[in-house]
């Protein structure tokens, strides 16, 4: 009890007009590393990641964003898979990259968007009607496409980045009207380093592609 109330008191009293407490803090150099990590595609994002997930659980839920306090649980799970595939694949490959990274197939890309389409309404409805969250919708969609993000970064697919970059526009916004400014900034912060983890992929991908004789007779 003692700890929960050192993590929720104040370690700068005024940030752009809030508060921020010590987990918030917490969270946003977990979270910094975690993003940084994924996008160098170093194994440790996985167990830092799992920190940011316990340090947020504690913020949203402080916050009255319970369907994000929840996604962090399942996060924290489905990290576990991620760093155990990460590890298989690295085993696997013998290579610095481990699991290759692919783009989604066109039966992951609508599996992902009606996952998210319906996710998203179902959560809201439960948030609207089960509990006092203020911003069912945009929590709901977090959630969601959270949850489908992770599992391509889990599984490696190139096209996880957009998810999450619309994720953090979405997310930004939402974190301000809450009054965690730092947590706002620091989703500004993953916005960029999603479009670097991007654009490192790419040249990643592009690097580790080999160029074959067809592609030498097309002039490729």
């Amino acid at each position: 009890m003692v700890l929960l109330d050192w993590m929720n008191s104040a370690a700068i009293p005024n940030l752009f007009g809030s508060p921020v407490s010590w987990i918030e803090i917490i969270g946003f150099v977990t979270g910094a590393a975690c993003v940084y990590g994924v996008a160098k595609q170093k194994l440790w994002n996985w167990p830092i990641g799992i920190l940011n997930n316990i340090a947020f659980t504690v913020l949203f839920l402080g916050a009255g964003l319970y369907g994000e306090a929840v996604l962090q649980v399942i996060f924290a799970v489905v990290a576990v898979y991620g760093w155990c595939n990460w590890i298989r694949g690295r085993a696997d490959t013998q290579s610095r990259n481990d699991l290759p990274i692919r783009d989604a197939s066109r039966k992951e890309v609508f599996l992902g968007l009606g996952a998210t389409a319906i996710g998203t309404a179902v959560v809201a409805m439960v948030l609207t009607h089960g509990t006092d969250s203020q911003v069912p919708w945009p929590d709901a969609f977090v959630l969601t496409a959270s949850l489908v993000a992770t599992y391509g970064q889990a599984k490696k697919i190139f096209q996880h980045w957009y998810v999450w970059i619309f994720i953090d526009v979405v997310s930004i916004p939402l974190y301000f009207s809450r009054g965690l400014t730092l947590t706002a900034i620091l989703y500004i912060g993953f916005l960029a380093l999603c479009i670097y983890g991007l654009i490192d992929w790419k040249r990643t991908r592009s690097a580790s592609t080999p160029v074959t004789s067809e592609a030498i007779k097309a002039g490729v």
